[in-house]
């Protein structure tokens, strides 16, 4: 595999491995050899070293002395503390946006609230393909919440929610049929500002996805 763009190469390798890591390819604990990835992917020591440093303040990833980097556990208490914690950051952005949303703003975020749908209900779609879908409402939101602060919060903990959320949705088909009932109400409860409406509702879905996670993580323990 060849990038391109070398203004941005660290950035494409970092995407490339978090990739491996949300989906499963690389495993907890598992370590990533700098030099390996280096050859596999034609690009300096250097640049994957960058790459690593991108992830490793993505969560995804932590880097030892001596030892190297190495893919972040996924246990039962990171998946509680994750999604507790994203759990208030996107209540505090879907707030902020449904309080200052503008027709345009809505339009976008509507398009693709019906796109995520339209993923779920692809049987060819891929897990991977809806997750992204899912995500990819977070920054048509972050222009008009206008917090710089927690826009890149948000974005350094994006991989570490895709790699969970992946996790439910490939194992648990109930993680389908919840996701789906979370996007359909939250689009109306926004669209009529019912600010109140939202920390119950985005807290129900966190912790029916932390549920479904964690039964995952349980289950591949058993196996």
């Amino acid at each position: 595999m060849r990038f391109q763009a070398p203004e941005s190469l660290a950035e494409q390798i970092a995407s490339h491995l978090s990739r491996l890591i949300i989906t499963g390819q690389l495993k907890p604990r598992e370590r990533i050899q700098e030099l390996k990835v280096a050859g596999e992917l034609d690009v300096s020591r250097g640049s994957v070293r960058e790459a690593l440093l991108i992830l490793e303040r993505r969560h995804v990833i932590e880097i030892y002395p001596r030892k190297g980097a190495v893919v972040s556990d996924l246990s039962v208490q990171h998946v509680q503390a994750l999604y507790d914690m994203v759990a208030g950051l996107v209540t505090m952005l879907a707030v902020r946006f449904a309080r200052h949303w503008q027709p345009a703003d809505f339009a976008a975020v509507t398009r693709q609230v019906a796109n995520v749908l339209k993923r779920m209900d692809d049987k060819e779609a891929s897990v991977e393909v809806v997750v992204d879908a899912g995500l990819d409402l977070l920054p048509l939101c972050y222009p008009v919440v206008n917090n710089p602060y927690l826009e890149e919060t948000l974005e350094n903990f994006r991989p570490a929610i895709s790699r969970t959320y992946f996790l439910a949705m490939k194992s648990q088909k109930a993680a389908v049929a919840e996701s789906r009932q979370f996007f359909e109400k939250m689009i109306e409860v926004v669209r009529e500002r019912q600010v109140d409406l939202i920390p119950d509702l985005v807290e129900h879905f966190a912790e029916t996805q932390k549920r479904l996670a964690i039964a995952a993580l349980q289950a591949r323990s058993a196996a």
